[in-house]
């Protein structure tokens, strides 16, 4: 049986060429690392340990084998708050977490949370309500802005975008919507559709009708030449596509993309005054970054700015139950009369709902997002120093602790090899875990609860890394 000719591209210009610019083909810029490639094959085949090669082979027989997440790479046995650990005992500090890990792996309080809850009421029909779900509702509802009142919940972050684009089609009575290009917000068919990345899209079509696609906000590829810093000119092409088309439903986007992408603050203004101008709604996607990780609970503070949508998802269970939902205007309630746009079976979970209490009571009384800017500071301040000796590295992006190293795309090193793959798996074999974004930014999403001293082993970690790329391409 052929591969895909996804599969079977990707594997042909890897096997055949000893130097590859990876930079040279889009397709594979995506919101995650790959499976295939050298360095891949590199850590893996150094894998000493017989437990560990069984398991992933075994893995490999029973999982279909996609572009990302499966086949996988290494075995894991347990987590402990900031690390992982594998089956043959390596521990990893653990910089990525699917972004679940706010509090780490297996907070005390959390897990108990749980136990009682599961000893009392684990599962709720959809038909009967529960205290604990109504205090989570009113708990998001007061911690939010405007007419931000109503919620629905589902089993995962894909789900609840999907229920806000029915919303958003019912509010307007429209089906159109601008999401951006390089966007991830789930890999279901209406999620792949506002998506922007073709390692999610390819072969996949025909996907749903009236999703146009704008450039992201991203300074480094900007079509407006902006330089160091987005100028929000960018903003111009979705404001140029909501007076043409006339009859958007929704523009959807991150607030802040997970690579990261931190757009300005007059970048989200002018889009929210021209969707305001063309009755069209400003649905927020929160599900990897709200919560606290960029620095306030709900990411959209910081821009001055009150969405329509919110939707929320990843850590709102903790890292313990996958739990999501979304969060809108009360006077959209009045649309839904005869119309059901969620009706999940988990759609009451008071599991979910008992660990994300929980979760934001530990917030508040450990004041864990204002802390969390003051450790991002000092992975700021250390990497930006780098920047002097390892001039591969183009620019640091931070909001508090969703952060990114990018590289400089244009270095003679990518002739040689991945750069970010080989920095990756270099971390990987010390004791680091995080995420290679879009080919060439080094994504780092520790726990709000890192320490000091997890966070100088992280940073000594990864300038063993750069040591040793150098060491490598200037043999």
């Amino acid at each position: 049986m052929l591969l895909p000719s996804l599969f079977t591209d990707y594997m042909t210009t890897f096997r055949s060429s000893k130097k590859v610019n990876l930079m040279a083909n889009d397709l594979f810029k995506s919101e995650g690392d790959i499976n295939y490639g050298i360095e891949r094959d590199n850590y893996i085949s150094k894998i000493k340990d017989s437990k560990t090669k069984e398991l992933l082979e075994r893995d490999s027989k029973v999982f279909y084998h996609q572009a990302l997440s499966t086949p996988c790479m290494q075995a894991l046995s347990y987590a402990d708050q900031s690390s992982i650990f594998d089956i043959a005992g390596n521990d990893y500090l653990d910089f990525h977490g699917n972004n679940v890990h706010l509090l780490g792996y297996g907070h005390p309080r959390l897990i108990a949370a749980l136990q009682k809850q599961m000893n009392t009421l684990p599962f709720s029909p959809r038909r009967f309500t529960n205290e604990t779900i109504v205090q989570l509702a009113e708990e998001l509802v007061k911690r939010s802005d405007g007419d931000m009142g109503r919620v629905l919940f589902s089993p995962s972050g894909a789900i609840a975008m999907g229920m806000a684009i029915k919303l958003a089609r019912k509010v307007t009575g429209r089906y159109k919507t601008i999401s951006l290009w390089d966007s991830f917000h789930g890999a279901s068919m209406d999620t792949i559709s506002i998506g922007g990345e073709a390692i999610f899209r390819n072969d996949i079509g025909p996907l749903m009708p009236g999703a146009h696609l704008a450039p992201p906000p991203d300074p480094q590829g900007c079509l407006w030449q902006c330089g160091d810093a987005c100028n929000a000119h960018c903003a111009s092409y979705i404001e140029y596509i909501l007076k043409k088309e006339g009859d958007i439903a929704a523009v959807i986007a991150e607030p802040m993309r997970s690579v990261p992408i931190i757009p300005p603050a007059e970048y989200w203004q002018r889009i929210r005054k021209a969707c305001d101008e063309h009755g069209t709604l400003l649905i927020f996607d929160e599900i990897p970054n709200g919560l606290g990780r960029t620095g306030s609970f709900y990411t959209y503070k910081q821009y001055g700015i009150i969405p329509d949508m919110v939707v929320l998802g990843k850590a709102l269970g903790g890292g313990l139950i996958p739990f999501a939902g979304v969060l809108g205007k009360s006077l959209f309630n009045a649309v839904l009369k005869n119309t059901a746009i969620g009706h999940y079976t988990y759609e009451k979970n008071p599991l979910g709902a008992a660990v994300a209490l929980e979760l934001m009571k530990i917030l508040d009384e450990e004041n864990l997002i204002a802390l969390g800017k003051e450790k991002s500071k000092i992975i700021e301040e250390e990497v930006k120093a780098w920047k002097y000796t390892y001039k591969i590295i183009d620019s640091f992006r931070a909001s508090s602790l969703l952060m990114g190293i990018v590289l400089d795309k244009d270095h003679h090193y990518w002739t040689k090899l991945d750069v970010a793959e080989f920095l990756m798996y270099e971390c990987l074999r010390n004791g680091l875990n995080f995420k290679v974004s879009q080919g060439h930014i080094l994504t780092l999403t520790p726990p709000l609860t890192i320490t000091i001293s997890e966070i100088k082993r992280a940073l000594n970690i990864l300038k063993r890394a750069f040591d040793a790329l150098y060491t490598r391409c200037q043999r």
